[in-house]
């Protein structure tokens, strides 16, 4: 039998282990020297190599308005470029060095020129750094190891040898279309944003309809020609196209002021608003504003509307009842026994919000909406669902407040009620005694505030549940390429139509009479319910200084005409919440306002008059007329008996050139430039100031213009 010769094994492995060393010390040894001595040759076949093939990248759609205003568009970046060996092969490397090798002062004067638009780099630093590249007879030598703005891009090619053509003073520029929202934070969480150096979308409407708004890069090659290098097109660049949403600027703009204004007088931490048309759907303004403590401002961070999963309080007992008269075991006749304000349910004790006063005592079905009372709702949900718990969650399933909505953003989260569950011997495995009771006034759910506002609106719209939109259209071109239409989640939420129309009545007399004064209007009807609810923290509400919901959701205008006692069709739905840390705390007061603020905004913009009414025979001075339609303007004046305004007449250019629209509106602007097959880039407000493409220049379709508005 042969012995193991432990010495021979040892030698093997010995050997085998120092030829693995001497391997890997000659790779590095290799790649040592690529890296020092092979620098520059190999520094000069990539330079080639990303020459020979590059991406022609896509125009990424623009997200507009409602009423056509971009919320985000593209602006033009650029990363600029020397190709020495261009400069070289054309013979115009004269213009650098003179027949002795001296710098030139056309050299000088580029030099100096970089240092008055890049005034960090000093001109003797800016001529090394040129002089460095065209010693390495580079390709791709960057100017600036950073991307500039179009102005900036517009200066450095007017400088000597730079603004000779690519082919013989070798300055390139390769350019990238950068996102940006020329309304800067407005609805940002809404509208989403980009990656900057990839393009890619991450949150909101970028990413629900990146496909859509992205579209498709294209590729080129570099090929020797005679004594010149083309660019060959493999495949053009396909633009992405845009779309069209439901947000209106102004109630944006409205619902943003108003929120920020009351969380600063509140010193509250975060707010929501979201305002939605009752017929469509249509999200018309969604507002998240989150506190940042180092400035001490507010700005929009996450999608609180959309991604936050709430007990929302007591919007929720709206549900509760709903669910109760529908199912037929509660009646506005009743009346409930509230007591002193406090009840003991189950081992744990139910508060009214007066209790330290004495309660509310014996009160109607009615009137305990009114005043929130959480011990009238309370009682009359335990007293009529307590053994079946599950019909009461099946009736909250049934009215739509645990509807998912399916929304398209990758951060919705839809509501969560559980359905109470026995095991096979009856026990329950998910319920308490007090789980009813205390999810009757908005406790033991989670629901975002986007559902909340959903179920308010189906009300408003006489049982008819729509889902939300956000999107009402694509546009390629201008041209309609798809249409989203109102999609309906639900055509009734309830069985019997009595039940609805006694929560309209109830939810108007909550701002008539009730809690919710604050929230209405002299003006108009307004129907909605208050919610004040402590925030769990840490598992549990008794941790430190107590957190609050506050909210307010309704619809507006309501009631019944005066005149002829039919219902009014309500237009709008609202919800605000608001979240803060301690005492004071009212979901009315404060939520309250800021839903009265924007319902009143919204209605006084929507008000019409008789033109002839505003009509002033002692005022004839023509208005200023901005530059557009002439004809139309001149009707209008001559409509109201005014002077005809001076409206200067200008050059026209046939179509496939640029016009000069410095002076008009914006809107008129992108009419003229976009039916001439353009794209138009709007930076500022007020009138066009300064156009990026001369008039009479000729134009290409899909071409961007940028236009500066003051």
């Amino acid at each position: 039998m042969a012995t193991y010769d432990n010495k021979i094994s040892t030698l093997r492995y010995t050997i085998f282990a120092v030829l693995l060393t001497l391997v890997a010390v000659a790779v590095l040894a290799k790649g040592f020297y690529i890296m020092t001595v092979e620098r520059s040759y190999w520094s000069a076949v990539d330079s080639l190599v990303k020459r020979d093939s590059l991406p022609m990248y896509p125009v990424r759609g623009s997200i507009y308005g409602d009423n056509g205003q971009q919320l985000a568009c593209n602006l033009p970046e650029y990363r600029i470029h020397m190709d020495f060996v261009a400069l070289k092969e054309s013979k115009a490397d004269t213009l650098w060095h003179d027949s002795l090798g001296n710098d030139t002062k056309t050299l000088d004067e580029l030099c100096e020129g970089l240092h008055r638009i890049f005034p960090n780099k000093t001109a003797a630093e800016f001529k090394a750094h040129l002089k460095e590249g065209y010693e390495k007879n580079s390709r791709y030598w960057p100017v600036v190891k950073r991307r500039i703005d179009f102005n900036t891009y517009k200066r450095v090619k007017e400088l000597p040898i730079f603004r000779l053509r690519p082919g013989v003073g070798g300055f390139t520029a390769q350019e990238y279309m950068i996102r940006t929202r020329p309304y800067g934070s407005l609805a940002s969480s809404v509208i989403g944003d980009t990656y900057k150096e990839k393009g890619t979308a991450f949150s909101g409407l970028e990413l629900a309809f990146d496909s859509i708004l992205k579209g498709r890069a294209g590729f080129m090659h570099r090929r020797k020609v005679l004594d010149a290098s083309v660019n060959i097109v493999d495949s053009n660049a396909v633009n992405g196209m845009d779309i069209v949403t439901t947000i209106d600027v102004g109630i944006q703009d409205l619902a943003e002021r108003s929120l920020i204004k009351e969380l600063k007088k509140d010193g509250a931490y975060t707010g929501v608003a979201i305002v939605m048309e009752v017929e469509t759907g249509d999200i018309k303004a969604m507002v998240n504003m989150d506190l940042d403590p180092e400035t001490g401002e507010y700005r929009e961070g996450r999608n609180h509307a959309i991604a936050d999963l709430l007990e929302p309080g007591s919007v929720f007992k709206t549900a509760s009842f709903l669910v109760g008269l529908d199912d037929g075991v509660i009646d506005t006749t009743m009346h409930i026994d509230t007591g002193c304000g406090i009840r003991e349910m189950y081992g744990a004790k139910m508060k009214d919000h007066n209790w330290h006063r004495g309660g509310y005592g014996v009160i109607s079905v009615p009137k305990a909406l009114q005043v929130s009372s959480n011990i009238g709702v309370s009682a009359l949900i335990d007293k009529y669902y307590h053994n079946r718990p599950e019909k009461f969650v099946e009736g909250l399933r049934r009215v739509g407040i645990a509807e998912n909505l399916h929304l398209k953003f990758r951060e919705y989260e839809p509501p969560r009620i559980r359905m109470p569950k026995k095991n096979e011997r009856g026990q329950w495995l998910n319920w308490s005694a007090t789980a009813l009771p205390w999810m009757s006034i908005g406790y033991e759910t989670q629901v975002p505030p986007i559902s909340v506002v959903t179920f308010y609106n189906a009300i408003a719209n006489d049982g008819k549940m729509v889902r939300p939109r956000f999107v009402k259209r694509i546009e390629n071109d201008g041209e309609v390429v798809e249409e989203f239409p109102v999609v309906v989640l639900k055509e009734k939420i309830y069985k019997n139509e009595k039940a609805l129309h006694e929560i309209q009545d109830i939810l108007y007399q909550v701002v008539s009479i009730g809690l919710g004064k604050r929230a209405g209007s002299p003006n108009f009807g307004v129907s909605g319910k208050t919610g004040t609810a402590q925030k769990a923290a840490g598992g549990g509400y008794k941790n430190g200084v107590v957190n609050y919901l506050l909210s307010f959701c309704g619809y507006f205008p309501s009631g019944k005409d005066p005149e002829t006692g039919e219902r009014i069709k309500p237009k709008y739905s609202c919800i605000v919440c608001i979240h803060k840390a301690g005492l004071p705390a009212s979901g009315g007061a404060m939520s309250g306002q800021v839903f009265h603020d924007i319902a009143e905004g919204i209605m006084a913009k929507n008000i019409k008059y008789d033109l002839v009414l505003a009509k002033d025979d002692k005022y004839s001075t023509a208005p200023e007329i901005k530059w557009g339609n002439n004809e139309a303007s001149q009707f209008i004046l001559s409509h109201f008996n005014l002077k005809k305004g001076a409206q200067q007449k200008r050059p026209t250019y046939p179509k496939n050139q640029m016009p000069d629209v410095t002076g008009m509106g914006a809107r008129d602007a992108v009419y003229i430039i976009e039916s001439r097959g353009g794209k138009v880039v709007i930076q500022g407000t007020g009138k066009v100031r300064q156009q990026s493409k001369p008039a009479g220049s000729p134009m290409h379709r899909n071409e961007k213009i940028v236009l500066k508005l003051a």
